[in-house]
């Protein structure tokens, strides 16, 4: 349970993130862009293997790609045989996911190396370590179809897979809708690779952008981007399968996404505010105590994900031609 204290100062970081008007100028200098390929954009989330120094990143037309410091970005996945395709970098998103794929959240299975890929439209897959063509789990559930998946992660406990989805009407594209119609038709699923079963955790969510579990796998939090907040699901003790607030935003930040960071039991939060494209990202422990903050106004149309490895953090877009990387 989240004390009282930690409650105050999460909320109080959140509204001083919205009401900051300074840049730190050492951090914009400090900030490096990864040009991604030619014709790719929008690294929307990232994964990393223990084992190697890069990471991977899904990005538009279909296609995951990895990177390392000796070799650059390669192509090492793509959810359809169609995503080799040039045609698929002609097209606009989202007209092109349709046809070709859009990866959204990505996460490894440490043990089996194994990487699942939430499509934003063409539902749950999964690769093989030797990469290739991705292979389909699920593209709904109950004999009701996904819709706008966008988040995900694996427990790395148990190798269980939390996806969420965006929401039943609007996708990633349309967040002003999402938001102008205070849509709440999110959900959070759960995907068990030894029962091969997938089933509703949560329904009825805000804008459900991600989800992460914590590193000993009793929870997973769910950002909720329209309610401004981050909900707690839990999975294990006296408290399985109920959920509660984790954090609330009065300041009107959207949480676009939240990340465990390896097995320290802290997480990021990446947030956004619309009316002013205010961007800003906080470390926040497993109670709520605030331990890091960093603005970042106006250098990306929308981030999506802001993810820690290895003494760096990695920034994610919707729409933006290159990873940000920031040397902690």
């Amino acid at each position: 349970m989240m004390s009282s204290l930690s409650t105050i100062s999460l909320l109080l970081l959140l509204s001083l993130l919205c009401a900051v008007i300074s840049v730190d100028a050492q951090f914009v200098a400090s900030l490096q862009p990864l040009p991604l390929p030619i014709l790719m954009s929008g690294p929307h989330s990232f994964a990393f293997n223990s084992t190697e120094k890069g990471f991977y990143t899904g990005v538009s037309g279909g296609a995951i790609i990895k990177y390392t410091p000796e070799k650059g970005f390669v192509r090492f996945a793509q959810i359809t045989e169609s995503s080799n395709s040039l045609l698929c970098y002609a097209l606009q998103e989202p007209i092109s996911s349709k046809m070709c794929g859009r990866p959204a959240g990505i996460a490894f299975n440490e043990i089996t190396g194994d990487l699942y890929v939430a499509d934003a439209l063409l539902g749950l897959h999964v690769v093989s370590p030797a990469g290739g063509l991705a292979v389909k789990i699920a593209d709904g559930v109950d004999g009701k179809a996904f819709e706008s998946l966008n988040g995900l992660d694996v427990d790395p406990t148990t190798g269980i897979v939390y996806f969420t989805s965006l929401s039943s009407q609007f996708s990633a594209y349309q967040m002003h809708l999402l938001l102008r119609l205070n849509d709440a038709t999110g959900k959070l699923y759960k995907y068990d690779p030894s029962t091969k079963v997938v089933t509703v955790l949560m329904e009825g969510l805000g804008g459900a952008a991600g989800c992460t579990v914590s590193s000993d796998g009793s929870f997973v939090l769910v950002s909720q981007f329209t309610k401004y907040n981050i909900i707690r699901y839990w999975i294990k003790g006296p408290k399985a399968g109920s959920s509660e607030n984790f954090s609330n935003s009065p300041s009107r930040l959207h949480p676009s996404s939240i990340r465990r960071i390896g097995s320290t039991g802290n997480f990021w939060i990446a947030a956004v505010q619309r009316v002013t494209n205010q961007t800003a990202v906080a470390k926040v422990d497993s109670n709520g105590e605030v331990l890091q903050r960093i603005y970042l106004p106006l250098l990306y149309d929308f981030l999506s994900e802001v993810n820690e490895f290895d003494g760096s953090l990695y920034f994610g877009s919707l729409t933006e031609r290159y990873v940000g990387t920031l040397k902690l």
